[in-house]
């Protein structure tokens, strides 16, 4: 007896340290669910399984659900002060349940619509954490790019491509000159000065026409094209546009316009003594 409940002691032990390994596992492949324990979430498999089953809404910005999104998914950017009323009319429409996602495992923005869905007595709510990148390689018959579906995986720009196109602030601001042309793709809210006055053209990022005129341009006289945003995250994006011109002479600044200015002034955290270093002469 006494036997048996030793092996039976030790069977518990070891089935609980597979569950907290499991659990660490977990947490470090998807890091912000410890942070909304409270939202549900769903797998790349299940969601797979259940697509005409659910609603999949996609609450990133119009450019990036244009740019790549999910087969029959909608647009509701968790960004735009309408989310909820937006959501709620989805409910009006649609009995089944809900999923929201956002790019990936990193992104918080699908498990703040759910949080704020459920705030509005929205029901049946549930997180795709995964995020876009993994569904298109996964299930690259149900997504769409740049319009296109089925998509070929191959076309996905990986970490690596994208990271190839970066330069830091400094070596991007040592690069505007004869030989580049400069495209600041800030939102005009986010746009307080140019940063290269007089050496620099600006355009909404979703303003193709404008974009395209500057690429033409870039082409037609053989030089770089520098692109840089507020923080580093749109160009991402734009590179897809960018690829699907043909354009191979471009690259983006590393952390966008707050890289530029906090390598220059020197980055004061907030609440700090410390002042703002002059720029180098």
């Amino acid at each position: 007896m006494r036997i048996s409940r030793m092996v039976l002691s030790l069977y518990g032990a070891m089935l609980c340290l597979v569950s907290v390994a499991s659990m660490a596992a977990a947490n470090d492949e998807f890091p912000m669910r410890v942070r909304y324990p409270d939202v549900a979430v769903i797998s790349t498999e299940d969601l797979s399984k259940r697509l005409s089953e659910v609603v999949v809404i996609d609450v990133r910005s119009q450019y990036e659900f244009d740019t790549l999104h999910i087969l029959g998914s909608v647009n509701v950017s968790v960004d735009k002060a309408n989310f909820r009323d937006a959501v709620i009319k989805l409910r009006q429409q649609h009995d089944k349940p809900f999923v929201f996602y956002c790019n990936g495992k990193t992104c918080h923005k699908a498990y703040d619509a759910v949080l704020l869905a459920d705030k509005a007595r929205v029901d049946r709510l549930m997180a795709y954490d995964a995020g876009i990148f993994d569904w298109s390689k996964k299930n690259p018959d149900k997504a769409v790019l740049l319009g296109k579906n089925p998509i070929n995986p191959n076309d996905l720009i990986s970490e690596d491509r994208f990271k190839a196109r970066l330069l830091d602030a400094k070596d991007f601001a040592s690069r505007v000159g004869d030989k580049s042309i400069v495209l600041d793709l800030r939102d005009r809210k986010q746009r307080d000065s140019a940063l290269f006055p007089f050496k620099e053209q600006r355009a909404q990022i979703d303003e193709a026409k404008k974009i395209d005129e500057v690429i033409s341009e870039a082409r037609a006289q053989h030089k770089t094209l520098l692109v840089y945003d507020a923080v580093g995250k749109q160009v991402q994006w734009v590179q897809y546009y960018l690829e699907s011109r043909g354009l191979k002479d471009y690259y983006f600044m590393k952390g966008g316009a707050q890289a530029y200015f906090d390598s220059t002034l020197g980055k004061v955290e907030l609440g700090s003594s410390e002042k703002p270093k002059k720029p180098a002469k």
